[in-house]
């Protein structure tokens, strides 16, 4: 499996090196043990918690695979660069007109959480962003057809 770069922030990384170590050192543990007392009770071929501790170690081996090429391909974000414009890294303020301004991180895939106000560099938002300046209008394309927005401030 190939990984192509992924953009993270330094918290970003932080938090998959986190999980890998919490999957490594204790969901493989606690699954491994599930399996073995799966196996106590019984015929392997007819027990269902058998069948759900190995579901549970193939899910666990997936994500310790997908962590360890995310962290593999990892591209750091740095966001004490250039504050003139919107990058990687860059928190914006942008607002609608007729609504509040809503304040956003552009982080990489990876890491996008739009509850939390970080949107990925490859949503519709995101690549309007890009390269703006504080003042600049941007268009996108939402569900509900276009939406512009202008850049308020930039940290």
């Amino acid at each position: 499996m190939s990984f192509q770069e992924v953009f993270l922030t330094i918290e970003g990384r932080r938090k998959l090196e986190d999980e890998l170590e919490y999957l490594m050192t204790v969901r493989r543990v606690e699954v491994a043990s599930a399996i073995r007392e799966a196996k106590m009770d019984g015929d392997v071929m007819e027990n269902a918690g058998y069948e759900e501790a190995k579901r549970q170690q193939a899910f666990l081996e997936g994500r310790i695979r997908t962590v360890e090429g995310l962290l593999k391909s990892a591209v750091l974000i740095d966001a004490s660069g250039n504050k003139d414009e919107v990058t990687l890294g860059t928190r914006v303020t942008v607002q609608e007109a007729g609504y509040d301004p809503e304040t956003y991180t552009i982080v990489g895939s990876a890491e996008a959480n739009p509850g939390q106000g970080r949107i990925s560099n490859e949503s519709p938002l995101g690549k309007a962003l890009l390269g703006h300046k504080q003042g600049d209008k941007v268009t996108f394309q939402s569900p509900g057809g276009p939406v512009e927005m202008e850049v308020l401030q930039l940290e």
